[in-house]
């Protein structure tokens, strides 16, 4: 595999193999990186996209999955801010949640860095195989958390802290500023367990960790599912960051740097075009070609071990 030392030019364009890319490779994983930036900011689930790519090319499994989620921070970093507006009236709320994804994530990545790469290989085909659930499935389940805080906001005499913090919630589009809601309302302490084993889950597979935490922000937090989406964008950013920090403290000579260059130069761009033009793009489209992807890398993974 590739170290940054010994990772000149000639070798990202040379003869491909484990220590570089033929230039078509560097120009898929870009395109990759692009729509990963793009649908990350939009959806969720951009790993699902550059992952099947890279373990397609010959990168090793957990090398793959570290260098990817390291590649994807700039674009995570750049989704969350995008979505900055939209955590008014919830940020310390969102100061509350940030040491339960972090704990998460260094506890994910430790359990990826230690266990032994086969264990990945078998549990990885089974997490893709949850992942695109969460893809397939995410559309009716933020129905049914829309007629859930619907439910709540006409629900006469409703507790306050519960749907009475909700009755401002406006339609899927609306979003946090507008309805001006109390950062002061108390957050189920559900919310903070599941948060947490979400930041395990992403620090050891880091694929749909943004539709897993939109399905748990959009049925436990007490806001719109718009500032859901904010809050998911800020802890994605920071289970990818710490999950980082302990792949190059702990594994920096299995990390593919010229991947972690490639997807963050692309994933940046991705995130910002996903910021501007996401919603009028087709969510149709975009799961599509989500499972698409993760089946070919299911697919692919599933063929080695048998």
């Amino acid at each position: 595999m590739m170290h940054l030392s010994a990772a000149l030019p000639t070798q990202l364009l040379g003869a491909g193999g484990a220590v570089g890319f033929e230039w078509w490779q560097v120009l898929l994983i870009l395109v990759a990186g692009l729509w990963a930036g793009t649908i990350n900011t939009i959806v969720g689930s951009g790993t699902l996209v550059t992952f099947p790519v890279l373990v397609t090319m010959g990168v090793p499994p957990v090398t793959a999955s570290m260098s990817n989620a390291m590649g994807l921070i700039a674009g995570n970093l750049t989704g969350a801010w995008s979505y900055r507006s939209e955590l008014r009236g919830l940020r310390r709320t969102l100061l509350k949640l940030l040491p339960c994804s972090v704990a998460g994530g260094v506890i994910g990545a430790v359990l990826l860095l230690h266990l032994p790469e086969e264990v990945f290989e078998v549990v990885a085909p089974a997490l893709i195989v949850v992942a695109l659930l969460f893809v397939v499935f995410q559309p009716r389940l933020q129905a049914v958390v829309r007629a859930r805080k619907e439910r709540q906001a006409s629900t006469p005499g409703a507790a306050p802290g519960a749907s009475g913090h909700d009755a401002a919630v406006p339609a899927e589009g609306g979003t946090a500023s507008s309805s001006a809601q109390p950062d002061g309302a108390r957050q189920p302490a559900i919310l903070y367990v599941l948060v947490f084993l979400a930041g395990i889950y992403g620090g050891y597979f880091v694929a749909a960790q943004g539709v897993l935490l939109v399905g748990i922000l959009g049925v436990f937090l007490l806001a719109p599912l718009q500032s859901a989406n904010a809050v998911k964008n800020a802890l994605v950013a920071a289970v990818n960051i710490v999950a980082a920090v302990s792949y190059v403290l702990l594994a920096f000579e299995r990390i593919n740097w010229w991947v972690v260059l490639l997807i963050a130069v692309s994933s940046t761009v991705g995130s910002w075009l996903g910021a501007k033009i996401g919603k009028r793009m087709s969510p149709v489209v975009l799961r599509s070609v989500i499972v698409v992807l993760g089946l070919v890398a299911l697919a692919n993974m599933v063929s080695k071990l048998l």
